[in-house]
């Protein structure tokens, strides 16, 4: 998944991703893959892509802070059977 608002807040900045790497003194690689979305940032560095673009981590890296869904569920009304040994 694209990290689109990243990929933006960079490109309005007119900033390539090399630019942006020597500005925040991390590798263009890094950079290239945090956008595309095959690496994720540290906490570190998304709170410095953060304090360089002056915008929400979680503008910039919304997939991340997605709400998690149980998906097993619990049941309230479930009973438990006693086990003996």
């Amino acid at each position: 998944m694209k990290r689109e608002n990243l990929i933006e807040a960079r490109k309005s900045k007119g900033l390539t991703q090399y630019e942006l790497a020597d500005a925040l003194s991390i590798a263009e690689i890094t950079v290239r893959k945090i956008e595309n979305g095959d690496r994720n940032p540290s906490t570190k560095s998304a709170m410095e892509f953060s304090r360089y673009f002056n915008l929400d981590i979680k503008v910039l890296f919304p997939d991340i802070f997605l709400p998690s869904f149980d998906t097993k569920g619990i049941n309230d009304n479930s009973s438990t059977e006693e086990v003996t040994l």
